[in-house]
């Protein structure tokens, strides 16, 4: 999987996008022939105990990377540019930015539209895919003021329409669309060149992403609305536990078979 090939995939097939933050998740999901594995600053939530993505580091993402590259070998990697990351200066965009590539991703993606567009047009001429995130943004949290669907209001629907376009015209591969109501999100989807991938934007972008952790069931605490559980994880799992510590309690295990 190139970056080519997912702007190729706009309008003839569906793109699946799913977070992986270790080797053994990261094999999951390309066994399953999942089209790209985002390393996500949602590493921040699931993996890390944070409240919210604005805590991860550059030095927490370096590792998850890293990890997520030996457990897929070929599959197409796109790591998440953490708060502060890339902010900063376009110098600094670019040292962190090109710190992933050296780690073993093979795009970058940063949440905003327009205001990046200097740093995400010298990534590219440089070598450095980005994947553009637009709507919700999750380190913009303490900004908007908490969790909220965008592009009700006339304004927001026209400038995610025109970030939209800016971050096609700069050279982004593809666009995440976050908590963009489903009209809207459509509208932008029909409207640039490059493919839209949605969470909790409706049926019309070209693909869709989910974090592993919610598509599994692993955070019994966590159920969002735009996110479908395909198995209970978190019970199963406990279920197991629980069995070895019981069969250790009563003597059962280590049993017979189990010895040198």
């Amino acid at each position: 999987m190139n970056v080519p090939k997912i702007v190729k995939m706009k309008g003839k097939e569906k793109i699946v996008m799913a977070t992986a933050y270790d080797a053994p998740t990261a094999r999951i999901l390309q066994d399953a022939g999942i089209d790209i594995i985002l390393v996500g600053d949602s590493l921040g939530n699931n993996v890390l105990g944070y409240d919210s993505t604005i805590p991860v580091t550059m030095e927490e993402m370096l590792i998850h990377v890293k990890a997520v590259r030996r457990g897929a070998d070929n599959a197409f990697i796109v790591a998440d540019m953490p708060f502060l990351s890339y902010g900063v200066s376009v110098e600094e965009g670019i040292k962190n930015a090109g710190l992933f590539m050296k780690a073993g991703a093979n795009a970058v993606k940063l949440e905003g539209g327009r205001e990046f567009s200097e740093l995400i047009g010298k990534l590219i001429s440089i070598g450095i895919p980005v994947m553009g995130h637009l709507g919700f943004t999750p380190q913009s949290l303490n900004v908007v003021g908490g969790y909220k669907v965008r592009g009700k209001a006339t304004e927001e629907k026209e400038r995610l329409l025109e970030d939209a376009s800016i971050l096609e015209e700069t050279g982004v591969f593809s666009i995440v669309l976050e908590m963009v109501i489903e009209n809207v999100a459509k509208e932008v989807t029909e409207t640039i060149s490059i493919p839209t991938i949605g969470i909790g934007s409706g049926r019309y972008c070209d693909g869709q992403v989910l974090v592993f952790h919610d598509i599994v069931g692993l955070n019994p605490d966590f159920k969002p609305k735009f996110a479908k559980r395909y198995m209970n994880a978190y019970e199963e799992m406990l279920k197991a536990v629980s069995q070895f510590k019981d069969e250790v309690k009563n003597r059962t295990f280590p049993a017979e078979e189990h010895k040198f």
